[in-house]
């Protein structure tokens, strides 16, 4: 999170800076000295035409939706300590993994996470799937909502608790056949189904997303997002359970950062709660993120999470998966089975398939030493883990990957392995290009596909159902959304004949792919400047009159050559805060779209 600045003498400001900068109402977090203001100021800012969308009880937030000029009149009242972006997160996209690990040797000892649950924080549950064996003792939903976004909870309101409150194939989860919702069954299946790691544990499921139907964000007609809101909800749901919980599972993430991020307005917010689940002895495990960089994605950047990157079944760290000396742990996270809706299996990769491992293998440690504290069996996987060594930003890292056996026998850890993880080289300065001055154009014939393409198509295999007889039923395969690994810039009018209806030769799958990284990690796109789809984002390629669009097509044609495989994203984060600033003269802003070229 960017700092905001101020006069010396004045105080800082309390606004986000950016909120509602290109005018019309956002949906913004306010912040309370205290949780028993909520109704005064809710009434107050009803008063002064805020529509005030969320007030949990007992919190000391609320969440409205204002214009810039409401919410910093709002800001003014003494009560209220800042005002942000009620910011969203998207899920990190998705036998031998198990005996990787040793989770096969912990199994015939009779560790199975039996006594213990393991908290999924996704898109839900399929309860009377076979792999869950009734074992979901606990379900809640907390799923924001707002125009064009509908609420996930079966009762159709913001929040529900109880059996049936995390249902992952009710009507709202489904769209044109498939259902969104699935992620949250794959990620429990990897956590305590049959198949996973701790198959007697038992499931907490909680639905934190929501369903959008804009196709602006998501690139697609209808995706799933996660507000700040309701994470925030949904931790401190788990944190007043009676039922003993090992593990928090978040397979989800947001902005990237390269360093710990405890400091940050979003660390200052999640840091608090992450901890009050630790002194309950529950660790936050959370994914690394996918986009093949040196560092982690917001929350797993919070030092007291549990940060998890992905290998792939030969102890070879995953090219997706992000990694650095913050990242914890590395768990098998390339081609992982698990159960989806609809009692069928799928395979998926991704962090988020790494992450319920550690989560799974948190509840059996908790269930062979319930005394120790949660910290101490978080080193213990830490340190009788399989080190990887490797270089990440310009120095030699050694990061565990889980070995499960290992933990619960107290042994020394297993030789260490030396990585050469596939991060693209920081891209030298561009020669000049007399047509453009965005950077050298490419061969005619390149660039081909450099990036995985997500396929959707089912793959028949046979697999066993928990039934009377073997039948075989239909598993599919799905790649996970990640950078390229092109080093050449391409210019904005190159971009946009690439984005442009199938006119290049880049697949419109791996641009979408582009644009959803783009939005993770930019604070302009798609949340100030909307293009997440493909005739969005070449509409803001195209658009260069006035001096802020000018500044957005350099922005995205930076951010889309970032996704394509060249490093550096400072310059970028330097333009973003001019085009966030409500204060950036035409000049500025001219001056900031010639520094990303």
């Amino acid at each position: 999170m960017e700092e905001t600045t101020s006069t010396p003498g004045e105080p800082p400001a309390k606004v986000e800076e950016g909120l509602g900068v290109d005018g019309g109402s956002v949906r913004a977090i306010v912040e309370l000295a205290d949780p028993a203001q909520n109704a005064p100021v809710a009434s107050q800012a009803a008063a002064e035409s805020v529509d005030v969308v969320m007030q949990p009880q007992s919190q000391s937030f609320m969440v409205v939706e204002g214009t810039a000029e409401e919410l910093a009149k709002l800001a003014e009242d003494s009560r209220v300590t800042s005002i942000h972006r009620d910011r969203t997160y998207a899920p990190v996209d998705v036998s031998p993994n198990l005996k990787l690990i040793g989770a096969d040797q912990a199994h015939a000892k009779n560790y199975t996470g039996t006594g213990q649950a393991v908290a999924v924080l996704d898109t839900g549950i399929d309860r009377d799937h076979p792999w869950f064996g009734n074992r979901v003792v606990a379900e809640a939903c907390f799923s924001a909502v707002e125009a064009g976004v509908e609420s996930l909870c079966p009762n159709g309101l913001t929040s529900q608790t109880g059996t049936g409150a995390a249902d992952a194939t009710t009507a709202k989860c489904l769209a044109d056949g498939a259902n969104l919702c699935e992620h949250g069954s794959h990620v429990a299946g990897i956590a305590a189904g049959t198949g996973g790691v701790a198959p007697g544990a038992n499931i907490v499921a909680v639905q934190v997303f929501s369903r959008v139907n804009d196709e602006d964000i998501c690139g697609e007609p209808s995706c799933l997002l996660a507000f700040e809101s309701s994470l925030r909800q949904a931790m401190d749901y788990v944190a007043g359970l009676t039922e003993p919980v090992a593990a928090v599972n978040l397979s989800l993430g947001g902005e990237l950062s390269e360093t710990d991020c405890d400091s940050s307005e979003e660390g200052l917010i999640f840091k608090p709660k992450i901890d009050a689940l630790l002194a309950k002895g529950i660790a936050t495990v959370v994914a690394a993120g996918n986009e093949s960089f040196e560092g982690s994605s917001y929350p797993a950047c919070i030092s007291s999470a549990v940060a998890v990157g992905a290998n792939d079944n030969n102890d070879v760290i995953a090219d997706f998966s992000n990694r650095g000396a913050i990242v914890d742990l590395f768990a098998p996270g390339v081609d992982i089975e698990s159960s989806v809706p609809d009692n069928r299996t799928a395979v998926y990769s991704g962090t988020s398939m790494a992450t319920p491992h550690v989560a799974g293998a948190l509840a059996l440690m908790k269930q062979a030493s319930p005394q120790t504290p949660m910290t101490d069996l978080i080193n213990t996987l830490k340190t009788t883990g399989r080190p990887y060594s490797y270089q990440a930003n310009g120095q030699q890292v050694s990061t565990p990957r889980l070995d499960l056996a290992a933990a619960l026998a107290g042994a020394s850890p297993q030789p260490t392995i030396t990585q050469s993880p596939g991060v693209p080289t920081e891209d030298p300065a561009p020669e000049p290009d007399p047509s453009d001055s965005s950077g050298p154009s490419p061969e005619p014939d390149v660039p081909a596909d450099p990036a995985p393409q997500p396929s959707t198509s089912p793959v028949p295999l046979p697999t066993v159902t928990v039934t009377v007889t073997i039948t075989p039923t239909p598993k599919t395969t799905a790649q996970v959304c990640t950078r390229g690994t092109n080093a050449t810039k391409l210019s904005a009018k190159q971009w946009a004949v690439e984005i442009h209806r199938s006119s290049g030769t880049i697949p419109d799958a791996t641009l979408t792919c582009y644009l959803k990284l783009i939005g993770k990690s930019s604070k302009v796109f798609p949340e100030v400047t909307k293009a997440s789809s493909l005739g969005k984002a070449y509409r803001v390629l195209k658009s260069t009159k006035a001096s802020k669009a000018k500044l957005d097509s350099a922005l995205l044609t930076s951010w889309l050559n970032w996704a394509y495989g060249t490093n550096g994203t400072k310059k970028l984060t330097t333009a973003e805060k001019v085009r966030l600033s409500g204060k950036s003269t035409a000049a500025a802003l001219r001056k900031a779209a010639k520094t990303v070229k």
